[in-house]
């Protein structure tokens, strides 16, 4: 018993040493394998954690971080910047990039009001240590569709049917891809459903609706935001203003109506467009605190309304009263639109309000009065964010170019015809016709 006891003991001595034999060999191995790592900033050791993963870290790596814009394009906002949840070690002042010498032209873009943030006294965001120009182009009207149930030889429902969209705007596409920024008035309903058009009380009514695609007319020529605060916009109801306005964003625009100011910038420097109705001097009121919303997140403010008489060449009174408040009340630029046909411009208090910008490419009808223009304002902006002048151009067109509607504009070359259509915008003169 006692020999059998010994014999045990001497077995598990035996796997001890051998155990113990191994896992010296075990360690000397990991130590030659896998060498202390040291922080290649001050040589300490860094303690090794790698059997544990960190969720939160590789999201953080491999995740791209998109931002949120209506622009289809990627590029960040001059103001914005994009920090990584992984510290990293900020350059020396010595090492710092010099950007001062970047040559590229500064990016513009259309922007929600998310991203843009109230401005403060003093703020001074340019990159750029020297002044930048930013141009603003306006049309009139775009009905984009054919009236309800009048479908005929030649009608725009046609054209966009057999034609390619480009074709639409192609002779003053330049114009508008030169510029930093071109808003429109979109009078027509875009969508693809079955809806029927709302009751109207009064005649002739007009209901116009046009297929979703449509849009392409406008985003593929460089147009950036549309005015949807007219009379045509709820020819369908809720859900034709909510396809429309669906098939404004997914083509990367803006539109603007009571309930949406559009907000553009350039460098730093930021425009708001407020869009509304004009059918009252009352409703200058509604348009003054839309414009005090503006003032806390913009620089600059346009007012973009639509409403007066048809088919008049002169503004009424009560509308010259409306606009010219706006001023009062701080608008920087007044541009109008709804009556089918040019209306003059006037400068109030050092500001040029356009009563009327009349059609542009226009479905409503085979012969509406062929003159109109794209108006621009041309802004110079120092390096401290400030106006330093403005400048307005306007640029006599054809609403179409054949014996009827073509639907397409085209720049008036004839210097007869473009000296009538100055002389009326300047007010020397009753008819641009």
């Amino acid at each position: 018993m006692e020999k059998s006891n010994t014999t045990k003991s001497k077995i598990i001595a035996v796997i001890i040493s051998t155990v113990a034999a191994l896992l010296a060999v075990a360690l000397v191995l990991s130590c030659i394998l896998n060498p202390p790592r040291t922080n290649t900033a001050n040589g300490s050791p860094i303690s090794d954690n790698s059997s544990t993963v960190n969720s939160d870290f590789v999201s953080s790596v491999l995740t791209p971080v998109i931002s949120e814009d209506t622009n289809s394009s990627s590029e960040e906002s001059p103001t914005s910047s994009v920090e990584s949840d992984v510290s990293r070690e900020e350059p020396s002042s010595s090492s710092e990039k010099d950007t001062s010498s970047n040559t590229k032209p500064q990016q513009s873009k259309p922007t929600d009001l998310d991203s843009i943030k109230p401005l403060k006294s003093g703020h001074k965001v340019a990159k750029d240590s020297k002044e930048f120009n930013i141009t603003l182009s306006f049309t009139g009207d775009m009905i984009l569709a054919t009236n309800e149930n009048s479908y005929y030889s030649g009608s725009f429902a046609e054209y966009a049917k057999e034609k390619d969209p480009d074709y639409f705007l192609e002779k003053v596409r330049p114009i508008f891809e030169a510029d930093d920024f071109t808003i429109v008035n979109l009078e027509n309903v875009l969508t693809d459903r079955k809806l029927s058009p709302v009751y109207k009380d009064y005649s002739p009514a007009f209901w116009f609706k046009a297929p979703a695609s449509n849009i392409k007319i406008l985003s593929g020529s460089s147009i950036e935001g549309t005015l949807i605060a007219n009379n045509h916009i709820k020819d369908y109801g809720t859900e034709g203003y909510k396809d429309t306005i669906a098939a404004i964003k997914g083509a990367g625009m803006l539109y603007g109506d009571e309930s949406k100011i559009m907000y553009f910038e350039k460098g730093g420097y930021v425009i708001s467009v407020i869009c509304a109705g004009l059918w009252g001097e009352w409703q200058a009121n509604n348009i003054i605190n839309l414009m005090k919303t503006a003032k806390k997140h913009s620089h600059y403010q346009v007012v973009m309304f639509h409403g007066g008489t048809e088919k008049i060449h002169a503004p009424e009174e009560w509308k010259r009263r409306a606009a010219r408040k706006l001023v009062d009340n701080g608008a920087d630029l007044v541009v109008g639109g709804h009556p089918h046909v040019l209306q003059p411009r006037e400068v109030y208090k050092g500001v040029e309000i356009v009563y009327s910008i009349g059609n542009f490419c226009y479905g409503g009808h085979r012969q509406p009065e062929n003159r109109t223009v794209i108006y621009q304002m041309s802004l110079t902006i120092d390096k401290n964010l400030k106006l330093k002048s403005s400048e307005s151009n306007i640029i006599p067109c054809y609403v179409y170019t054949e014996k009827l509607n073509n639907f397409q504009p085209a720049i008036v070359k004839d210097e007869t015809i473009k000296k009538r259509i100055l002389d009326f915008m300047d007010g020397k003169i009753s008819s641009p016709v």
